[in-house]
């Protein structure tokens, strides 16, 4: 059986580890935090001293970190798990971020493990039921070796061809559910000026044709106040990660980015 490391126990990173061990995965983490170390130590996982300990003793390494910059951080360097991972390893990042970030750690070390974008879709709460969504570019290969690792808390693993691509898609998907969000933030505004209550608007929206995932997880976590408190620090990393990439391939957002950028929510502040 594979050993596996992982990078990153947040808040949707310590479910998946959970996953993994119930699924009798063995499984080492490095956490910076001692009460995720200790939660995670007695569930069973080992705890890694350092990131070097750690890629050094793992046939597939997961990262779930939240930026390219502590993908950086993490990966590059004398002490980073690129220049200490093990021969034949594959490293699976779940981050939402730049295919430049893992080129560039491809290249940064002739050791380099074989690297899979593996951008996800959903909460903790989809790792918990093993429903998440994960897209996954690269090697077919790689992909493969992995899939039954990831199926742990995920499904469905979909294969969406060279590296890179897999987090193409999810920063498209991720542009179109900011600006869904932000239509269903006008569409309730209009309701407000026509006596609709916002629970009612919301209550009704679920069950027409107008219904959206942006809808679901209003409803789910309150209403739309908290959804855009809660919502919009991913958001804008996310729309600034789609508009960046977009520049970097000369590809035009148009109407996506119109939208997302004129619509009520306040998604720019938050960068």
């Amino acid at each position: 059986m594979p050993t596996i490391g992982f990078i990153g126990a947040g808040q949707l990173g310590e479910p998946m580890v959970k996953r993994l061990l119930a699924a009798g995965h063995p499984v080492t983490v490095y956490a910076r935090r001692s009460d995720v170390r200790s939660r995670l130590a007695d569930r069973g996982a080992v705890v890694a001293e350092s990131v070097a300990g750690l890629a050094a003793d793992s046939d597939i390494l997961i990262s779930c970190l939240f930026s390219d910059a502590q993908l950086r951080e993490t990966g590059l360097g004398p002490e980073g798990f690129i220049a200490n991972a093990k021969p034949g390893a594959v490293f699976v990042s779940h981050t939402t971020g730049s295919a430049a970030t893992l080129t560039e750690l491809a290249d940064s070390a002739a050791s380099a493990p074989a690297i899979l974008d593996a951008p996800v879709s959903g909460t903790a709460d989809h790792i918990a039921a093993g429903t998440l969504t994960v897209l996954v570019g690269g090697c077919g290969d790689d992909v493969e070796r992995v899939r039954p690792i990831l199926a742990a808390y995920a499904n469905p693993i979909i294969a969406t061809g060279e590296l890179g691509s897999a987090l193409r898609i999810k920063l498209i998907n991720n542009m179109l559910f900011a600006a869904n969000a932000q239509l269903l933030a006008a569409a309730a505004q209009v309701g407000e000026q026509l006596g609709i209550a916002p629970q009612a608007f919301l209550d009704a929206l679920l069950v027409c044709s107008g219904s959206s995932s942006a809808a679901t997880y209003a409803k789910g976590i309150g209403g739309l106040g908290r959804f855009a408190e809660a919502a919009a620090p991913f958001l804008a990393k996310d729309v600034a990660a789609a508009v960046a990439a977009a520049e970097q391939a000369g590809a035009d957002l148009g109407l996506l980015q119109a939208v997302v950028t004129e619509g009520p929510l306040d998604l720019a502040t938050h960068r």
